[in-house]
């Protein structure tokens, strides 16, 4: 195992007993273990190798002992053993919003529950309210906690989507009797969520790629097989679909399958409008549905089809019946933004506070990426749960930031790190004063702690937004796609403000916000507010977020002109200096 499989058994393995209820001494060493190991600046395996786990601070013989195992062999009898201890049950109400190790525990010792089930009979029964802890709202919260679960039951992250489709799409690449393919449906449109991956072929040999297909790496099981269709489940319990059509029908099923299913209602009415009849298998000089091959028009491609509709080529991303059509027709379709556009990211954390590299690190990987600046806004000093920074040792960081910089100069490169915060924005102020925030590059401004009272959270961000030295508004809902709805605010209100200070507003391209929504981006573009796409990265591997990002920037509409970080660095801090300057 690396160091990220073996960290997430160690912080697994805290969990486990936690809802043991074993000492916290002992269930916090784990988690801070499984931190320190996703923080090492060097391969573990070396480490292990070279017998230095000892020397690591907090790891004691029988942590070294666990960690060795895993790394050598991949198994932890312990690790094992407790899981089996533990009923499946407990570790998946982790799972609801608001439930955490302790709660859960709680509940299992006072009312013997150990499934979502038998949780959601002891609320309708109003046993959960009377435990000690708890209470009626508690318990309001945890039914309609297990009400949103199932409803997200089927839907699945688009970064995890994306993982699982790309190496089965370059498979079928491959394959000799394949002649075109992509995927369709709501991955394709870059839906936030979606509920299954669509795979689509052209070949003259359907039953082939069919086998092909269903004996994929990915491919956990499958439920369906035919002559020209098949169903899998694939890793992360995806449900997965392939058509095989002709080669004459592809395009015509590519756009069809894509969708939205709005969009393509108004697309068979225009075809109605002009005689014509528009399906799955072609556009047909018809007035009735056929797929007589010898009416079908000839498009070979997508675009063509689009033309016989006197329309200009709408993306995929864009197809959700949310003006495209009055745009195509009048040739106002906007040239969206291409994620090579940008040049870096203005809302990251190292492990000052709660992120997972040192700022070396961080540098050396952006520059090694070919990125023009990366700025480090760690926590403000109130969230203090992600080890957040005073104002003390925020300067200390400036000048750690300041070597690194000079460090980068003297080698003759021209990558840069920014300096930053991620300030809260508390109740009736913002958690640094305006001399600490004036010393920094970039001030993200983000509502961690939102109340339920909508006016509120909304006064709280426009008084962010109010401030000169706010150059932006961080995850302006709060919203964890699949796991936390967006907090109360009238974004559009929001989104005013923003356009009468000049402040910018964040397109989080962390897959689980996504925030804001891309159907807000239509109506802040109206008002002449710039986005950010920043990666809110924790750790290196979140510096791909930038691709999903510079998606959902698209189907929100957004050109390289809209987006802030697409700028160059000298351009960048001209932009960042305005807003203390209006």
């Amino acid at each position: 195992m690396d160091k990220e499989q073996v960290a997430a058994v160690l912080t697994e393995i805290g969990t486990l007993l936690e809802l043991k209820g074993e000492n916290p001494f002992k269930t916090r060493a784990y988690h801070n273990a499984a931190r320190t190991l996703e923080g090492l600046a060097e391969p573990l395996e070396k480490v292990v190798a070279e017998q230095r786990l000892g020397e690591i601070k907090g790891f004691g013989d029988a942590l070294v002992d666990k960690i060795t195992k895993l790394v050598t062999t991949g198994q932890l009898p312990y690790y094992d053993d407790l899981k089996a201890s533990v009923a499946p049950g407990l570790v998946e109400m982790l799972g609801i919003p608001s439930l955490g190790p302790k709660k859960v525990k709680k509940l299992h010792d006072e009312l013997g529950v150990d499934t979502i089930e038998a949780l959601e009979a002891a609320c309708k029964a109003g046993k959960v309210a009377v435990i000690e802890g708890f209470g009626e709202k508690t318990q309001a919260k945890i039914f309609e906690g297990i009400a949103f679960k199932r409803q997200f039951a089927s839907k699945h992250h688009l970064h995890k989507a994306l993982a699982v489709a790309q190496p089965i799409l370059e498979s079928l690449r491959q394959h000799p009797d394949v002649t075109r393919c992509s995927t369709a449906g709501s991955l394709r449109r870059w839906k936030e969520t979606i509920g299954d991956i669509d795979f689509l072929v052209s070949s003259r040999q359907p039953a082939d790629v069919i086998e092909y297909f269903v004996t994929q790496p990915g491919v956990l099981s499958v439920s369906a097989k035919g002559d020209t269709k098949a169903s899998v489940i694939v890793e992360g319990g995806i449900q997965a679909d392939l058509r095989v059509v002709s080669d004459a029908e592809y395009p015509f099923a590519l756009a069809y399958f894509t969708g939205s299913k709005e969009h393509n209602i108004v697309m068979r009415q225009r075809a109605i409008a002009r005689g014509l009849r528009l399906n799955e298998y072609g556009l047909f000089r018809s007035t009735e549905e056929t797929r007589d091959p010898a009416l079908r028009l000839p498009c070979n491609t997508e675009e063509d089809i689009f033309r016989e509709l006197d329309l200009a080529y709408v993306e995929p991303e864009m197809r959700e019946d949310h003006g495209e059509f009055a745009a195509a027709e009048a040739g106002k379709l906007p040239r969206l933004l291409e994620w090579t556009d940008l040049r870096g990211s203005l809302h990251n954390h190292s492990n000052w506070s709660d992120g997972h590299e040192t700022l070396e690190q961080i540098a050396a990987h952006a520059e090694e990426l070919g990125l023009s600046y990366w700025a480090i806004t760690d926590h403000s000093r109130a969230s203090y749960q992600a080890n957040g920074l005073a104002p003390e040792r925020l300067r200390e960081q400036l000048k750690a930031v300041a070597e690194v910089n000079k460090k980068l100069a003297d080698d003759g490169t021209d990558f840069r790190l920014l300096t930053g915060t991620e300030v809260d924005i508390l109740k009736e102020k913002l958690d640094f004063p305006d001399d600490v925030l004036a010393e920094l590059d970039v001030v993200v401004a983000s509502l961690h702690v939102a109340g339920s009272d909508e006016a509120d959270n909304t006064k709280r961000l426009l008084r962010a937004a109010e401030n000169p030295h706010v150059h932006m508004l961080g995850h302006l809902t709060g919203r964890l796609l699949l796991e936390r709805n967006p907090y109360p605010v009238n974004q559009q209100a929001v989104i005013d403000a923003c356009a009468a200070t000049g402040t910018w507003i964040e397109l989080n391209a962390s897959p689980w916000r996504f925030d804001l929504d891309w159907r807000l981006w239509h109506y802040a573009r109206s008002k002449g507010v710039k986005c950010v796409i920043n990666c809110d990265a924790h750790r290196l591997d979140h510096f791909g977020y930038l691709r999903l990002g510079a998606g959902v920037a698209r189907k929100g509409w957004l050109t390289k002109a809209d987006v802030v970080n697409t700028l160059s660095l000298v351009e960048l801090r001209k932009a960042l200096a305005q807003k203390t300057q209006r």
